[in-house]
C-alpha cells in the first residue's frame, strides 16, 4: 500500500528549499537594497498585510531558461513572493517582486505566479496589490519573458471595475514593466527610490540628444504633479505600505458588495460655523474649498486622491455616518476652479471608479466653466471634457 509520508530526507530538503527562498538574493543584496532606503519583498508583505496573515503560494517555482548559463541559477521562488493574507482582516491577494534575484526581472514562470494570484483574486472577489520593484523583461528568456506580460495585462483587464487593483512602485520600474500598473485603478510610489519610465534616460539621449536623470524623468513627483500617472506620493516604502492599507478601508472587496462602514461617532446634527465664512461675497476672491470639504465629513478627514495633479479639481474619499463616499470638487483656490484637460481626465477617470465600486459621490461645485485657449482646444478639451 502507498503511503504519503515523507522521508526525513525529505522534508530536510522541503526544508532546505524553504530557507532558500526565504533568502531571495542574500544578505549581502538584503542590506544594499536596506542601504538605497528599500525594503525587501518579505519585509514589504509583512508590513502590508495584518501580522501572520500572509500565506504563501509557488514557494518552490524556479525557471526553465537554459541559456546564457541559467541553468546554474535557479532560485526559488524566481525573484517574486506571492500569496494572500488579510489587512484589517479582510481578504486581500498580493505579488512582491524582489529585486535581490535578477533584478526583480520577469520571466515565464514567475508571471505565472502573478497570473494565478490575480484570478484567485477574481473567483474570492478580493483585491489585489501588487509591489514592484523591477528591471523588467529578463532578457534571457527573450519572446518568453514577453509573453508573460501579455498574460499579466489581460488579467489586469478582466479585473478592471470588478475587483480594487493596486500598484505599489517601490523600486525602478521600466519598459513593459509600467503598464500593468498603469492599467490598475491606483499607484502609489516612493519620494526618493522610485522611478517608472517606458524608455530610460539613455535611450532618450541617443535617439533625441535630451539629457535628463532618472527621476526627473520618471520619479515620484514628476508622475504625481506633471504626467499625472500616479495618485499617491509616499516618503519611504513604510509609509507608502499604511497609505494602501488606509485607502483600503473606503473600498469594497469587489463591485457587488458595499464599502466597509465603520462606527462613527461624529454626530450628524453637527453645525460648524465656519463655512458661514468660507465662500467670499466677492466671487473673485479665491477660497480653498479643502475646508468646505474638512468642514463637512465625518471627524474632519478627507483622504485625497492625486494631490499634486491638476490642483483646480480636487477629488478623494471621506466618510459620512461612518459610510464611505467619493469627493469631487472645484478647487477656486487654483485657476478659479476652472475645468481643462487635466482636471476633466483626473475626474473622470475617479467618477468612472466610484460608480463601479458602489462608492456614491459627494460634489462641492463653483466652477466658472472650461479654460479657454488655443493650447485646451488643440489638445481635445472636448473630447476629455465631454467624459467629466
Amino acid at each position: 500500500m502507498a503511503t504519503t509520508e515523507k522521508t526525513p530526507q525529505e522534508i530536510e530538503e522541503l526544508r532546505r528549499r524553504s530557507t532558500a527562498a526565504e533568502e531571495g538574493g542574500g544578505a549581502e543584496r538584503r542590506e544594499r537594497e536596506h542601504k538605497a532606503g528599500k525594503l525587501a519583498a518579505r519585509e514589504r508583505i509583512a508590513l502590508l498585510l495584518d501580522e501572520g496573515s500572509f500565506e504563501e503560494l509557488d514557494k518552490f517555482v524556479t525557471h526553465r531558461c537554459v541559456d546564457f548559463g541559467m541553468e546554474q541559477q535557479r532560485p526559488p521562488g524566481d525573484g517574486f513572493v506571492t500569496g494572500y493574507g488579510r489587512i484589517d482582516g479582510r481578504l486581500v491577494y498580493v505579488f512582491a517582486q524582489d529585486f535581490t534575484v535578477f533584478g526583480g526581472s520577469l520571466s515565464e514562470a514567475n508571471a505565472s505566479k502573478i497570473c494565478k494570484v490575480m484570478d484567485l483574486a477574481m473567483r474570492a472577489g478580493a483585491p489585489v496589490i501588487g509591489l514592484n520593484d523591477s528591471g523588467g523583461a529578463r532578457i534571457q528568456e527573450g519572446v518568453m519573458s514577453l509573453a508573460g506580460y501579455a498574460d499579466i495585462f489581460l488579467r489586469n483587464t478582466l479585473a478592471s471595475g470588478v475587483i480594487p487593483q493596486i500598484s505599489a512602485i517601490l523600486g525602478p520600474c521600466a519598459g513593459g514593466a509600467v503598464y500593468s500598473p498603469a492599467i490598475t485603478d491606483f499607484i502609489f510610489m516612493t519620494a526618493e527610490t522610485s522611478y517608472m519610465f517606458v524608455t530610460g534616460p539613455e535611450v532618450i539621449k541617443t535617439v533625441t540628444q535630451e539629457e535628463v536623470s532618472k527621476h526627473e524623468l520618471g520619479g515620484a513627483m514628476t508622475h504625481n504633479a506633471t504626467s499625472g500617472v500616479a495618485h499617491f506620493a509616499a516618503r519611504d516604502d513604510a509609509d507608502c505600505l499604511a497609505m494602501i492599507r488606509e485607502l483600503l478601508g473606503f473600498l469594497p472587496s469587489n463591485n457587488l458588495d458595499d464599502p466597509p462602514r465603520r462606527t462613527c461617532n461624529d454626530p450628524a446634527e453637527r453645525a460648524d460655523v465656519s463655512l458661514e465664512e468660507l465662500v467670499p461675497a466677492d466671487a473673485r476672491v479665491p477660497y480653498d474649498i479643502k475646508q468646505a470639504i474638512h468642514a463637512v465629513m465625518d471627524d474632519h478627514y478627507f483622504f485625497e486622491v492625486q494631490e499634486h495633479f491638476a490642483k483646480n479639481l480636487v477629488i478623494g474619499f471621506a466618510r459620512l455616518d461612518g459610510r464611505p463616499v467619493g469627493v469631487v470638487a472645484n478647487q477656486p483656490a487654483v485657476l478659479s476652479g476652472v475645468l481643462d484637460i487635466n482636471a476633466s481626465v483626473k475626474g473622470a477617470r475617479f467618477v468612472r471608479f466610484c460608480d463601479a465600486f458602489n462608492i456614491p459621490l459627494i460634489t462641492f461645485e463653483d466652477v466658472p466653466g472650461f479654460l479657454p485657449g488655443t493650447q485646451q482646444e488643440f489638445g481635445g478639451i472636448i473630447r476629455h471634457g465631454a467624459k467629466l
